[in-house]
């Protein structure tokens, strides 16, 4: 897919903390009626959804009915790659990232889900081949495993050992439960070095614990 194959309008999906990047492999479960008719339309057409990241909480107007979140201004675009539908009319699909977006402006609900125009022209080398990495692989494989620890978090170390750098700074932010600002930094990263950068300061800010500098400091 190329620049020009990008549509200027798109249905949205807003979830909290679930991140897309260029090249990474999402998997959704659709159920609300809203989505499946947003997946109903992107299969329709070229099976592409914006996925994006409300700002804050869901809010409800004195009717206790939802209101819309404000959404960051950077989201990524998927492309449906897989998808069953079950029997009680649900789906599980896999969404497989193209290129980040700039969104522009919210066009209104249409079948009740979120469509905005975007524009993908600051991204358009998230198409292209990646440049040459420059990190500490090693580094942060440490730190990975000491954040693991520090949570308890069972982890799969023969699969992580062998994705080559790419796939592990694609994995490593989309299945690290970080909060949304950090997945958020981590999206808008201009490129895959930033990313690790910022990645490798997240895994060892998160995997310090406060009584690391209480157990190891001046007897």
């Amino acid at each position: 897919m190329t620049l020009a194959d990008i549509p200027a309008e798109l249905g949205l999906f807003p979830l909290r903390e679930v991140l897309l990047l260029p090249r990474g492999k999402l998997p959704l479960n659709v159920f609300e009626p809203r989505y499946i008719a947003l997946l109903e339309d992107a299969l329709a057409g070229q099976r592409l959804i914006g996925m994006i990241q409300p700002r804050g909480d869901a809010m409800e107007d004195e009717d206790g009915r939802e209101l819309a979140s404000p959404l960051y201004d950077i989201g990524a675009i998927g492309r449906i790659t897989s998808m069953t539908e079950r029997a009680d009319g649900t789906y599980a699909l896999t969404l497989t990232g193209l290129a980040r977006f700039r969104l522009l402006r919210e066009t209104g609900l249409h079948r009740g889900y979120r469509r905005a125009r975007i524009d993908v022209s600051s991204f358009a080398y998230d198409l292209t081949d990646s440049a040459d990495l420059f990190f500490d692989r090693d580094r942060m494989l440490a730190a990975l495993r000491h954040y693991c620890r520090s949570r308890g978090f069972g982890t799969r170390w023969n699969v992580i050992d062998q994705m080559d750098d790419e796939t592990l700074l694609i994995t490593l932010p989309m299945i690290c439960p970080f909060p949304a600002a950090e997945k958020q930094a981590l999206l808008e990263s201009a490129s895959l070095n930033d990313r690790a950068r910022a990645l490798q300061a997240l895994l060892e800010l998160a995997g310090h614990k406060p009584d690391d500098e209480a157990s190891h400091g001046p007897a």
